[in-house]
Parts: C-alpha cells; structure tokens; sequence
C-alpha cells in the first residue's frame, strides 16, 4: 500500500517523502480512506507510536478550505509537547500545498500571546483542553464553524482530569460536526464521552496490538536482587557510553531518587515527572534534544509526548503496571527504520511478567547475564 492508493493528494505526498514518511502504518492505511471518503465520526484505538497523526492529520489538511480564514479543525491532546508534535507535523506536511495555518495553545505560556497569535488567519487549531477553554471564557477564540474535532490520546486525557473541559468543548461543537477519536485504551469514562458526543453510526477501528511492536526493537531483561539494580544500570550505562536514552519508573518517587543516585555518580542526565513546572519541563527537554544530556529519567505520564529521534536504548527501571506503557516506553527507541534496545530490570518475582508481555505482544525477551 502507498499513501497515494489511500487517496493522498500529489501535494501532501510529496511533503510525507521529503519526511521520509513511504509506507502507511497499520492505523494509517485503515483510517486515511475512510476519513477521506466521507464526513463521518471515527473511533480508533491504537498504541502510541503507531503514526496516529498521519491517520487523522492527512485528512484533516485535505478538508480545509485555505481560502476561508476561520477556524476549521480543532485537534485535543493531553500534553503541550503532543500539542506542539502535532502542529509540527501538520506544518511539515503542508510544505506543497495551498497555505494551512495551525496554530497550537496549551497552559504553561502566558494566554495573551497566544490570544494575538489567533487574531491571525488561523485554519486548526491545536490545543490542550484545559487552555483552550480560557481562550473560550475570554471569548478570545471562534470554534463555531468547526467542521472536525480530534481527539488525541482520548484516554489519557481523561486520566489527567481533563473530562469536565472536553464536555464543555464539546458542547459548544455541537452541530454539524465530526468528532475523531483516537486512544490506546478505551476505559469506562470514555466509553461514556462516545456515548454521549460520537454518532452511534461511527466508524471503528482497532489495531491489534499485536501489530504495535516496532519488530526493530532487541528486548532484554537482567534478573537480579533490588538492592542492586543500581549498579546493574550504571554497569549497562558504560557500555553505551556514546548513546542516548530514557531510564522508566514507574512512580515520581522512585523518578527523583534515581536522579539523585546518579547525579551523584556524575552522570549528565535530566529529571521528567508530573509535578514539574512547564518552564524546567522545557529546559530538560530542550538540553535533551540538543544532546546536551544525553540520559532522561522519567516516569509514563511525564513521558507523553516526548518525540526524540535517534534514541539507542530505553532502561525499565520498574516494569509498568499496564501492558501498553511498556510498548509506549519501548517505542521511544527504534524510530525511523534504527535499531533499538529495551532493557527491563527486574527482581526473581517478575520473571512471570516478562513471560506475559512476550504472550500479549508476541515478542521475545532474551535474558542477559
């Protein structure tokens, strides 16, 4: 399958090859037709890293009227760095076609900025629901002509507290509107937002997750004792000395110990977890990507969002309670046809949870030293 058999414009095409974007995913090639086709409402559910924003960004561009300087797209997503990915890749992939302005609005940056920045002519907006229902409160933006609103991370947005906002946005949508939903679990409290806002009538696709492994990822695990998962890490981090990567916990405590432990140990490495304030989130993130530091520490939810490409390795410190963080953590690495490593540190007792990711994920743990 290419994009243009899924009905992709010349335009649009050619911006996905200059991306080095060839072959659709699995969630690609079974969304974009349908999305083209018709104006219908969508569910989707697909792991993170699967190419989701190609699924729903591609036909969103194609529907936008460039020439109609109003909001037509609305785009939601849980964090200010998916927010920021995401308008990103839709500027990329425009870079052949008619003008499409998309500008992103998220908390963490002061409102009236971004209030001037939507004077300007403004096609998609992308926006984190907290921040984007001040803008409605203030009346500082228009999304009554909307004609398409995603929902990115569906799930996860609810886990952050975000269901009153996305009720109150999807409210003031209400009409002739397609809502788009796309998330990697579909819990209770979102079944009720489809219920209540998705047409019974929507088109729903799931992708196995089975097909969600990158199959160029090596996956490893060391049994030892707790006590000495630490020197465990550091003996590992000497042998990729000239590699970068991310270290999972899965608690902030555990995150913020293990900063200290290693910082201690003088490695140069950076701290992501839910309680930092936006402005040191963007510093660690900016020196990450500027390969400054060349280690991240973080937990699941603080890692959403985070697009770095050229990634060696990614250490699970804890292993994860959920079956898809792990293929959330494991799929930081091995992007753009690389290889990649994920390593799993783990105590006797968890030997049986490595056998069930294998089962689930069909993948292959190989056990080292």
């Amino acid at each position: 399958m290419t994009f243009t058999e899924l009905g992709v414009s010349k335009a649009l095409n050619k911006g996905l090859k200059d991306m080095g974007i060839v072959t659709p995913t699995k969630i690609q090639e079974q969304a974009i037709p349908v999305l083209l086709e018709s104006k219908i409402d969508f569910v989707g559910k697909a792991q993170t890293g699967t190419g989701k924003t190609a699924a729903f960004g591609l036909p969103l561009l194609s529907q936008i009227d460039a020439n109609k300087k109003e909001i037509q797209g609305l785009i939601l997503a849980p964090t200010r760095e998916l927010g920021q990915q995401i308008a990103k890749q839709l500027f990329k992939f425009t870079k052949y076609t008619d003008k499409i302005f998309t500008e992103a609005v998220y908390g963490g940056e002061k409102i009236g900025v971004q209030i001037s920045r939507l004077k300007r002519p403004t096609h998609i907006v992308v926006a984190t629901p907290g921040r984007l229902v001040e803008l409605i409160e203030k009346n500082a933006i228009n999304i009554s002509k909307i004609k398409t609103v995603i929902l990115d991370e569906a799930d996860e947005m609810l886990s952050m507290g975000f269901k009153k906002d996305l009720d109150t946005i999807l409210h003031a949508t209400k009409g002739k509107r397609n809502v788009w939903l796309f998330s990697a679990t579909i819990p209770k409290s979102l079944h009720e937002i489809i219920e209540k806002y998705v047409s019974k009538n929507a088109a729903r696709i799931t992708i196995d997750k089975n097909n969600t492994v990158n199959r160029n990822i090596e996956h490893q695990f060391v049994v030892g004792e707790e006590a000495n998962k630490l020197d465990t890490l550091t003996y590992f981090l000497k042998t990729e000395k000239e590699s970068r990567g991310i270290i999972f916990t899965k608690t902030k405590v555990a995150a913020r110990t293990l900063y200290k432990q290693l910082k201690a140990k003088n490695y140069e490495l950076g701290l992501l977890e839910g309680d930092m304030t936006q402005k040191d989130r963007d510093k660690v993130m900016r020196a990450f990507k500027n390969k400054t530091i060349p280690l991240l520490i973080s937990t699941d939810v603080a890692a959403r969002g985070i697009d770095v490409a050229n990634l060696a390795f990614v250490v699970h410190y804890q292993l994860p309670d959920q079956l898809e963080y792990y293929t959330h953590r494991s799929g930081r690495t091995a992007r753009a046809g690389n290889k990649g490593l994920s390593l799993a540190l783990i105590v006797r007792q968890e030997i049986s949870k490595i056998r069930e990711i294998e089962r689930e994920l069909k993948i292959r743990f190989h056990q080292v030293r």
